[in-house]
């Protein structure tokens, strides 16, 4: 059975930005992001462990999938209940968000 899915506001406004820019800039592909962040939110709530150990967070317990195909990494943590996303990260940024 699933895990629950919660995203915090800061994740959300980067899923939005990433969209909106999506939107304009890949026109050939614009349902590519959506699917994809689809996919990992699936992904994570069906098999939380699936995500490697982030190693760049001060917070404890953060773990990171790459969707490849979009070049984003969803990094969030493991709950009894549900998976708290915490970023949506491009990785042409280096170095991963402040956690």
């Amino acid at each position: 059975m699933p895990l629950g899915l919660r995203v915090v506001p800061s994740a959300e406004r980067e899923i939005r930005d990433a969209t909106a820019w999506w939107q304009v800039n890949r026109p050939a592909a614009k349902n590519l992001l959506h699917d994809e962040l689809a996919r990992g939110f699936e992904l994570i709530t069906n098999h939380p462990s699936i995500g490697a150990q982030a190693i760049d967070t001060q917070l404890g317990g953060v773990r990171r999938l790459l969707l490849y195909r979009i070049s984003y990494h969803l990094y969030y943590r493991v709950d009894q209940d549900f998976v708290e996303v915490l970023a949506f990260w491009h990785t042409s940024l280096g170095q991963g968000p402040s956690l």
